[in-house]
């Protein structure tokens, strides 16, 4: 790998590292301020809107200025949406500010990858990224539920600086003080990150071209045989996987009876799981076979409605680590497969977009029917075996689709052993 994949690897691992930890102490901060259950449910969908909203644009805008750029303004723009948390704006608004700063990155981190990377590099570097995002997610969680434990958050609070009162009460407003300088530290890495030698692509004057740029980008990727199957299936993935954070944070507080602190381990430990699959993936699966690891979605589907039969810590962890295990394996194939796909019909940028709005629109979708769920009674049981039950059956349905394709698209299959035979050259 080149060194600069090693400098865009630090300042992902922060950068998410902190975006987790933050989640779990808004978590937190909501529930110490007597908020409704529902509102804590809604951080998820509040967190993907603007990746939903500003689809469009953000894919022309990673794709106009170097990228280690775009990832330095984004990482400030998290900055200021912790610091609306902490001195008056609601959470839900302020965690949305910090969901428009990682609107903005998204395009940039995995772009990045496309102009750096060779193709018979991507799923190497994807397991790469993606496991290091994985770790950052295990690490950023139970940091969060530290920060917000009793012992680290009175340390906090009892910290004083002359001259200055905060007016920081809660622990969880202490917390997410002490994460502003871990974006700080992601944002001064962001400016390490080597000039590629890419040609820039202006953002054109009027934005509203970008509307119909964005539309056509969409229905091309949706309408290539490869492509499509890749974005489905990673469209699902992150859709359920995205409110599963916080499903089973209300998991284990219902089964367990687990505080935040303790229940944000839980997390950690999927993501454990998750993040041993991507590294698998990424040694032993090749582009050019990464539709092979399809019918593993359909097992994580039913393996998530196996959740409700646990209430015993010595059986939710290794479980909990196999459910990730699933997820990893097969997210970083198709993830590789898409941004191959998507680089050479499109641009880096822009494909990466695309991706971004359909894997957040099902985010938003499913967190916002969550949350509606939620405020009418519906227990984390509920949620969890409708999940996995539409997990499993999207999936058959994806897998039907690329036989279909196969069967009756056979020149365009041929893609993946040009893939192959490309790189070995």
């Amino acid at each position: 790998m080149k060194r600069g994949f090693y400098t865009i690897m630090s300042a992902q691992f922060f950068s998410s590292l902190a975006d987790n930890a933050l989640f779990v102490t808004a978590v937190e901060l909501l529930r110490s301020g007597g908020s409704p259950e529902w509102q804590r449910a809604a951080l998820v969908p509040m967190f993907a809107l603007f990746y939903v909203v500003l689809a469009p644009f953000v894919g022309a805008f990673a794709d106009s200025m170097p990228k280690g750029r775009v990832m330095f303004i984004s990482n400030a723009i998290k900055v200021v949406g912790c610091l609306m948390m902490l001195f008056g704006s609601h959470p839900l608004l302020a965690y949305g500010v910090v969901g428009l700063g990682a609107a903005a990155y998204s395009p940039a981190k995995y772009g990045i990858l496309t102009e750096l990377l060779p193709a018979s590099q991507l799923v190497k570097a994807n397991g790469w990224i993606e496991g290091l995002t994985i770790g950052s997610i295990i690490l950023g969680v139970v940091l969060g539920g530290q920060l917000v434990a009793p012992h680290v958050s009175g340390l906090l609070l009892g910290l004083d600086m002359p001259g200055i009162d905060l007016g920081l009460d809660l622990p969880a407003e202490a917390a997410i003080l002490a994460l502003v300088p871990v974006y700080v530290l992601a944002a001064a890495i962001n400016l390490r990150i080597p000039l590629t030698g890419v040609a820039m692509r202006p953002m054109p004057r009027q934005l509203l071209v970008l509307l119909r740029d964005f539309w056509t980008c969409n229905n091309r990727l949706w309408r290539d045989r490869l492509g499509q199957i890749s974005l489905s299936t990673t469209t699902l993935f992150w859709g359920v996987s995205g409110n599963l954070r916080y499903i089973v944070l209300a998991w284990a507080g219902v089964a367990l009876g687990y505080s935040t602190t303790q229940a944000s381990a839980l997390v950690g430990v999927v993501a454990l799981g998750t993040a041993a699959g991507a590294v698998l993936a990424s040694s032993y699966t090749q582009l050019d076979k990464a539709t092979r690891v399809l019918p593993l979605g359909v097992a994580m589907g039913l393996v998530v409605i196996l959740m409700n039969a646990i209430d015993n810590i010595w059986l939710a962890v290794p479980f909990l680590i196999l459910l990730g295990g699933l997820g990893g394996f097969l997210v970083v194939p198709m993830n590789a497969l898409l941004q191959h796909r998507g680089h050479n019909l499109m641009g880096a940028g822009r494909s990466i977009a695309v991706q971004n709005f359909n894997e957040q629109a099902a985010i938003l979708g499913m967190g916002v029917l969550y949350s509606l769920f939620t405020k009418w009674g519906l227990s984390a049981f509920g949620a969890i075996a409708a999940f996995g039950l539409l997990v499993a059956a999207v999936m058959v349905v994806i897998l039907r689709w690329h036989v279909y394709n196969v069967r009756h698209y056979p020149k365009e299959m041929v893609q993946l052993r040009k893939i192959a035979r490309l790189d070995q050259h």
